[in-house]
């Protein structure tokens, strides 16, 4: 049986639950993608965008903390980040700040529409 995505650093079943909208559904199918190419299809399948999530998968990827993204290398993921959200239209939740649509993405407050 494959691992779940939740069994990925940084990643509970708020996320799980996202990838598996995006048809991802299992760590290793995940891993084969890679950070900018999961994320990419959680855009797609209408997850709003936000840098936190971006990092935070990126980071669990790796193995690493989610707050262990800093300095220039956090500057280079903000840029792949606004790279892969320009790519992808029409996916960003109206009215809502980065912080919100990230507690979002991990179901601490609401989804809006």
């Amino acid at each position: 049986m494959p691992d779940p995505v939740s069994s990925i650093p940084n990643l509970g079943p708020a996320s799980e639950a996202a990838f598996a909208r995006a048809g991802i559904h299992s760590a290793q199918e995940l891993r084969a993608l890679g950070a900018d190419e999961g994320y990419r299809r959680l855009l797609l399948s209408g997850s709003p965008p936000h840098f936190i999530g971006y990092y935070v998968l990126v980071m669990g990827l790796q193995g690493r903390p989610w707050n262990d993204c800093q300095g220039e290398e956090k500057k280079a993921l903000r840029a792949k980040f606004d790279a892969i959200k320009a790519s992808v239209r029409g996916t960003k939740e109206k009215g809502r700040s980065d912080l919100e649509a990230a507690l979002s993405f991990f179901g601490v407050v609401e989804r809006q529409g």
